[in-house]
C-alpha cells in the first residue's frame, strides 16, 4: 500500500526538533509520497530545499492568501524562480480567506488573480485555499483558469454546490482530518457524492489532526486516518482508496 499526502507543512518550525523522525514515522504507515506545499516566500524556499533532500518530498511554492498583500512583482520573480526547481510540481498554496482577512480582501483577490496567471505560464496545477469566500472563489477561477491546467482545492470544507461547481471546473477535492470528526456528517456526505478520481487525501499538517489524534500537532503518517475514512464513504478496500488517490496525484502533478 501506497499513499500520497498531497498537502503538508512539515518545513514549519514546529518539526525542527524532529523533523527526520516524522519522515520516518510516514514512510513506515507507507506514506510513498508528501507534496510540502508553500505559504509565503520563505515557507516556498524552505519547501524547495527540503524536497531536495528527500526523494520522496515534492515541493508546491506560493503566497497564501493570509499574506495577500506581500504579493508584489519582487515576490513574483522569486516565484518564478524557484519554480524552476526540478521538485516543484505544483503553485501554492494560494487562494482566497474571508474568515480572518489578515491580508484586505481586494488584495488577496488581487495576489490570486496574479498567481493563478503565474501558475499557468510556468504550466503548474494550483493548490487553493478557500474559506468562507466561494462566490469569489470561483468567479476568479472562471475569469483566470483553463480547468485544462488542472488544480485541486484543498482541505475542503465547503459545501455540497460548491464542490460540484468546482468538480464541473476539473478540478480535484483535497480532503483532511476533519472528515473523521464526528460531528461533520454533512462534509461526509460530500466525500461520498464526490468521484473517486478526483479525490485527493491530505493531512494540511501541522493542522487538522484527524481522529484519534484530534488538538495534537498533526503529521504525514495520519494521512492513513483520512484514507480510512474515504474508503469507508465510497465502500472500498483502504488499498484500492489508496491505490486510486495515490494516483490521483501523480497524475495531477505530473510525477513519474
Amino acid at each position: 500500500m501506497e499513499l500520497f499526502d498531497s498537502h503538508a507543512h512539515i518545513d514549519f518550525p514546529r518539526y525542527n526538533k524532529d523533523r527526520n523522525k516524522v519522515i520516518d514515522r510516514a514512510r513506515a504507515e507507507g506514506v510513498r509520497y508528501i507534496l510540502n506545499c508553500g505559504a509565503d516566500l520563505e515557507s516556498s524556499q524552505r519547501a524547495v530545499k527540503l524536497a531536495q533532500e528527500f526523494d520522496d518530498i515534492f515541493a508546491a511554492v506560493g503566497i497564501h492568501p493570509h499574506e495577500g498583500s506581500t504579493y508584489n512583482l519582487e515576490a513574483a520573480k522569486k516565484l518564478q524562480d524557484l519554480a524552476g526547481s526540478e521538485e516543484v510540481v505544483a503553485f501554492g498554496e494560494i487562494g482566497l480567506d474571508y474568515h480572518y482577512d489578515n491580508s484586505p480582501r481586494d488584495e488577496q483577490r488581487q495576489a490570486f488573480r496574479a498567481q493563478l496567471r503565474l501558475a499557468s505560464s510556468l504550466e503548474l496545477p494550483v493548490i487553493i485555499h478557500s474559506r468562507e469566500a466561494e462566490e469569489d472563489t470561483i468567479k476568479i477561477l472562471k475569469e483566470e483558469w483553463d480547468p485544462e491546467d488542472g488544480g485541486v482545492v484543498h482541505c475542503y470544507s465547503s459545501s455540497a454546490e460548491m464542490a460540484k461547481k468546482l468538480l464541473d471546473l476539473n478540478f480535484h477535492i483535497g480532503f483532511t482530518g476533519l472528515i473523521t470528526f464526528k460531528n461533520l456528517e454533512w462534509l461526509r456526505r460530500i466525500v461520498s457524492n464526490t468521484p473517486i478520481n478526483k479525490i485527493l487525501v491530505e493531512t494540511d499538517s501541522p493542522y487538522m489532526s484527524p481522529e484519534p489524534y484530534r488538538g495534537r500537532r498533526n503529521e504525514p503518517a495520519r494521512v492513513k486516518e483520512v484514507a480510512m475514512q474515504v474508503a469507508k464513504c465510497h465502500n472500498l478496500t483502504m488499498d484500492k482508496v489508496a491505490e486510486i488517490t495515490t494516483q490521483n496525484g501523480l497524475d495531477l502533478f505530473k510525477i513519474n
